[in-house]
């Protein structure tokens, strides 16, 4: 992984910044440097993403995300230091997959900026709201396959986006990944049973934008409320899906969590 730091000196907590869907770190510039008085701060380029991608939109097996994850902490965190997640979208997602995951007691804290939880949960809008392209009978075959042991073929792309083509065309189009292996979607999610996943998230904060585009943003407290009581949400008024990252009343929901580190 390709890891940006930034660090004031400050003691507190290791916080990851992960970031969403087809993109890279570079979406938490701003972020970053507002929330160096916490603690020191790491924004990787997940595996498959970003200017050294290795294979772009692929890893190379289901759960490796999780396990870079997990080698960056070991390899980043002093004694005794907490670590909070803090993920956007599908980098949300992934933050709640750890939890439940064999790493997840590495976790003190998690913050979720309009997390994904599954394609089928109360919170998602049909396709993430026009994101997302899912090729529906290669994910059920694979599935299928999968359930009986059978990996062979879980390099084949089974989601695309609808990556603005303002994008593509930009400075930075080229570090924008338009497509994902069945390997790559599986490992960017919680697992098929997400509300177990769910309950195994340490603290948490949620914050959504009301006007969000791929998700129901009044749907969050009450689905994840009634799995954990461990969860702090936040709507925030007139904010969409990609604004929320850099939502001064986000920034002050963050805050106010992070006072508790």
């Amino acid at each position: 992984m390709q890891v940006r730091e930034y660090t004031s000196g400050a003691d507190g907590p290791l916080i990851l910044l992960l970031h969403g869907s087809g993109w890279n770190g570079l979406q938490f510039t701003s972020l970053s440097k507002n929330l160096l008085k916490y603690g020191r701060i790491l924004v990787p380029d997940l595996r498959g993403h970003g200017a050294k991608p290795g294979r772009r939109g692929d890893v190379d097996y289901i759960g490796q995300l999780e396990d870079d994850l997990a080698d960056l902490i070991d390899a980043e965190r002093a004694p005794a230091q907490k670590v909070v997640l803090l993920g956007h979208s599908s980098g949300g997602g992934l933050a709640v997959r750890m939890a439940g995951g064999s790493h997840g007691d590495m976790l003190d804290g998690a913050i979720l900026l309009a997390p994904f939880l599954k394609y089928n949960a109360p919170t998602a809008r049909e396709n993430s709201g026009g994101w997302a392209r899912p090729l529906t009978r290669r994910i059920i075959g694979l599935s299928m396959l999968n359930a009986v042991g059978i990996e062979l073929l879980n390099s084949v792309s089974v989601i695309e986006f609808n990556m603005p083509k303002a994008v593509l065309d930009g400075p930075l189009g080229d570090l924008a990944t338009t497509q994902y292996s069945y390997r790559m979607n599986v490992s960017y999610a919680p697992r098929s049973d997400y509300l177990t996943d769910i309950c195994s998230l340490p603290p948490f904060l949620v914050v959504v934008g009301e006007q969000d585009e791929a998700f129901l943003a009044q749907q969050f407290e009450p689905l994840m409320s009634a799995q954990t009581a461990k969860g702090r949400y936040h709507i925030v008024p007139e904010t969409g899906h990609l604004d929320i990252v850099d939502s001064p009343q986000a920034l002050a929901a963050i805050e106010d969590y992070l006072d508790g580190f």
